[in-house]
């Protein structure tokens, strides 16, 4: 095993039935520099002559322990791990090395895990990404994950990356003072909108969730079926933030902003973590906020922090939550070792002596994600068993927002942060965050409609 760093310097279009026509012009039946091999738009697949040997695996730094577990496991399997920034915060490295991958016809990694959920947008068309539906992967395997998780993943029809984990949004909130003040855990954005108007008059101070990060439109717009990232095809996208299922948003938000109690600051930032963290009665946020941000960054004492299903508005047919992360994993068409990368793609990706014992992240094999939950009550940290509602809230994250090249979360925080921070409501940022949106979708090549 060889484990070394590499230096470190944006989400796919969302489900099977797409039509890839501009692919299929682009990248045609073979991989892009790999003379007869690779990934067609039907899915189509012809291997690279199996050769055999040592397989490359690039990962970041927080799976890392994920090779090297798989590697201790398995001391007859041959691996160079490579550490990388993982495409954190939509760096695009791993496109930019695939490009230069593709002009020397040398130098794909045969497995990667990407931070992002969008590379199959430009990795099929890259010709680097193998399909695992066509005789890689066993069905029996590839049922086991979350309904909807591998839809980012997914072209029509072929499967082309994994996902690693969830990051499914429910309902943080402090039990005791909850219970001690006589409040019911909401149900509804209504009746969350009422209780933080209550606690702005009878407990000043104390905080009911947070608009102040990038991710606020994946917590809150995404959750309320928002039109404003519906990806429609390869290179189109549809964009209306002024219907009301975005403006009923908009203006709860506004609601707890002018009444104090929706932070406007980052819930990773300094001045977060001294001055309000123990002040938060309840917190929307993805899964991931019970043990990354409650208990390692705010040290929220254990017995505390409990999780509900994420409210709905009343009178909507079907419940729908948001996503905050999650990641990838991708087997390269351009691997002379499918049978060895294929083992450790699996492995990684459903195992329980990783995936349930050792991620950070709730898994996204459901199977995983069972070992993972009983974890967490193990560790006697969360003040109610958090198993039901994340694993309700796994399954039911709103299909209708998409997986492009641009990030939403680089466009809310240059569009609509500064505008919050200087006092506007969103609401009357709304047609800006459109226009935004518009502008960063065309610059990335999409067509735009409403």
């Amino acid at each position: 095993m060889t484990v070394h760093a590499r230096a470190t310097g944006a989400r796919g279009w969302r489900y099977a039935g797409l039509v890839l026509g501009v692919v299929a012009a682009l990248a045609g039946v073979t991989a892009c520099g790999n003379g007869g091999s690779g990934s067609s738009a039907q899915g189509g697949f012809q291997p690279v002559p199996q050769t055999g040997g040592k397989i490359t695996v690039w990962v970041d730094s927080t799976r890392l322990p994920a090779a090297q577990l798989y590697q201790k496991q398995h001391p007859a399997a041959q691996l160079d791990i490579v550490t990388y920034d993982g495409d954190a915060n939509g760096s695009n490295y791993l496109q930019t090395k695939v490009g230069l991958f593709n002009r020397t016809r040398s130098g794909w990694p045969d497995v990667v895990f990407s931070s992002q959920n969008n590379e199959v947008s430009w990795a099929v068309q890259a010709g680097f990404t193998a399909p695992l539906n066509k005789g890689q992967i066993p069905e029996a395997t590839l049922n086991g994950w979350t309904a909807g998780a591998n839809d980012p993943c997914t072209v029509e029809g072929t499967l082309y990356c994994l996902r690693n984990d969830l990051a499914q949004t429910v309902l943080w909130y402090n039990a005791p003072l909850m219970q001690s003040w006589g409040y019911q855990v909401p149900k509804t954005w209504e009746d969350y909108r009422a209780l933080g108007q209550r606690v702005a008059t009878e407990h000043p101070g104390y905080l009911v969730g947070s608009a102040g990060d990038n991710f606020t439109p994946e917590i809150y717009f995404w959750a309320s079926k928002c039109g404003a990232n519906e990806i429609t095809g390869p290179k189109s996208v549809k964009v209306d933030t002024t219907s009301p299922n975005c403006t009923r948003m908009a203006s709860l938000l506004d609601t707890l902003v002018k009444n104090r109690t929706m932070a406007t600051s980052s819930v990773f930032s300094s001045d977060f973590a001294k001055n309000s963290a123990d002040k938060i009665l309840m917190m929307p946020g993805p899964s991931w906020f019970g043990g990354s941000v409650f208990q390692e960054a705010f040290k929220t004492p254990a017995g505390q922090i409990a999780a509900a299903p994420l409210p709905q508005w009343a009178g909507d047919p079907a419940p729908s939550v948001g996503n905050v992360g999650g990641g990838t994993w991708l087997l390269s068409a351009h691997s002379a070792n499918l049978k060895d990368a294929t083992d450790f793609l699996t492995w990684v990706t459903t195992s329980d002596e990783y995936q349930g014992t050792v991620s950070p992240g709730y898994p996204a094999y459901a199977p995983a994600a069972k070992t993972w939950l009983a974890k967490q009550s193990s560790g006697k940290y969360y003040a109610n068993d958090v198993g039901a509602p994340l694993t309700a809230a796994a399954p039911q994250v709103w299909r209708g927002w998409g997986y492009g090249q641009f990030s939403q979360e680089a466009i809310w925080a240059a569009t609509v942060t500064p505008g919050l921070t200087a006092g506007k409501t969103i609401e009357s940022m709304l047609p800006e965050w459109q226009t935004a949106i518009t502008n960063y979708a065309k610059s990335n090549g999409y067509e735009v409609t409403r």
